[in-house]
C-alpha cells in the first residue's frame, strides 16, 4: 500500500515538474514572439478622428469659432511619452517665385520654431503642433519653390498632403494665371487634398485703383470656382488671414464649428467659399 502511494506522489512530482518546464519554455517563446513583433511592426500609425464637439475647458487662443491652441514648446505636451496620440497633416505650398510663399509659412509657424526649419532644393519645410480640444495636431508644411526646376519636387510635397495652398501675388496678375498650372501638376498627383486659392500681398493690393481691384477680384473668384477651392486674401506683414486659412483646414478636416462669412467687399480681404 505504502509502496503504491510512494508512486502516484513521484508520478505525480514528475507531471508537475515537467509541466513546470514546459510553462518556463512558453513563456520565453512568448516573450521572444512579443519582442519580435514590436520590432516588425513599430509603433501604431496615427489615424484621423472627428475631433469631440463637447464641452471641454477651451485653450487660449479662440478665434472665428474654431478653438486652437499654439503649442510647440510648452510643457502640457510634455505629459506625452510617445506619439501615438498625434496627429500628423501635411499641407503643400505651389505658386510662382516671389509671391511670400516663405514669408506666409513663417509668419504661421512662429520665430519660435526657426530651429525646427529644414530647408532642401527646392523645397522648405516647418512643422507645428497644436493643441486642438484636447488632441494634438502636428502640421507639416511644404512649400515648393516657385521655379521650373522646382516641378520635379510637387509629387512628393503633395504626395499624401490633406490640403494644398495655391498661392499668388494679388498685384502681379501673371502669378493668378500661373495657378492653373500649379493646379494641373498637383492634382496628378493627389485628387482628395482640400483646395486653397490664396492671394498674398493684400496690403500692396489695396493700393491699386478699384477697377483694377475688381478685375483681379474677378479672375481670382472664377479661378477658385473652377477649381471648387475656397479663396481668400492674405498678408503675412500684418497677419491678415494667415492663421484663419489653417482654422479652416482643421474645421473642414474634423467638422469643426466654421464661423466667418463671405467677404466680398473691395478694399477688404476677401473670403469666398
Amino acid at each position: 500500500m505504502k509502496l503504491q502511494l510512494c508512486r502516484k506522489i513521484v508520478h505525480v512530482n514528475f507531471r508537475w515538474c515537467i509541466l513546470d518546464r514546459v510553462s518556463i519554455f512558453r513563456e520565453f517563446f512568448r516573450f521572444i514572439w512579443d519582442r519580435f513583433l514590436v520590432c516588425s511592426i513599430g509603433k501604431p500609425a496615427a489615424r484621423y478622428r472627428r475631433l469631440p464637439s463637447g464641452a471641454i475647458s477651451p485653450p487660449p487662443e479662440v478665434l472665428e469659432g474654431v478653438m486652437v491652441a499654439d503649442n510647440p514648446t510648452s510643457t502640457s505636451c510634455n505629459v506625452y511619452e510617445t506619439d501615438a496620440d498625434l496627429v500628423s497633416l501635411k499641407i503643400s505650398l505651389l505658386g510662382d517665385c516671389q509671391i511670400g510663399k516663405t514669408s506666409f509659412m513663417s509668419k504661421y509657424v512662429g520665430d519660435e520654431q526657426e530651429d525646427r526649419y529644414l530647408q532642401m532644393a527646392g523645397v522648405n519645410l516647418m512643422d507645428k503642433t497644436l493643441i486642438v480640444q484636447g488632441a494634438r495636431i502636428s502640421f507639416s508644411i511644404w512649400d515648393v519653390g516657385g521655379d521650373h526646376s522646382s516641378i520635379d519636387h510637387v509629387p512628393i510635397a503633395c504626395k499624401d498632403a490633406v490640403a494644398i495652398l495655391f498661392m499668388f501675388d494679388l498685384t502681379s496678375r501673371c502669378t493668378l494665371n500661373s495657378v492653373i498650372g500649379w493646379y494641373s501638376q498637383a492634382r496628378k498627383w493627389n485628387q482628395t487634398a482640400i483646395p486653397i486659392l490664396i492671394g498674398t500681398k493684400f496690403d500692396d493690393f489695396v493700393r491699386l485703383p478699384p477697377d483694377l481691384q475688381w478685375t483681379i477680384i474677378t479672375q481670382a473668384r472664377a479661378y477658385a470656382k473652377a477649381m471648387k477651392a475656397t479663396l481668400f486674401f492674405s498678408s503675412a506683414t500684418h497677419n491678415i488671414n494667415v492663421n484663419k486659412i489653417f482654422k479652416f483646414i482643421l474645421a473642414k478636416l474634423f467638422n469643426l464649428p466654421w464661423k466667418v462669412e463671405r467677404n466680398l467687399n473691395i478694399g477688404e480681404p476677401i473670403i469666398d467659399y
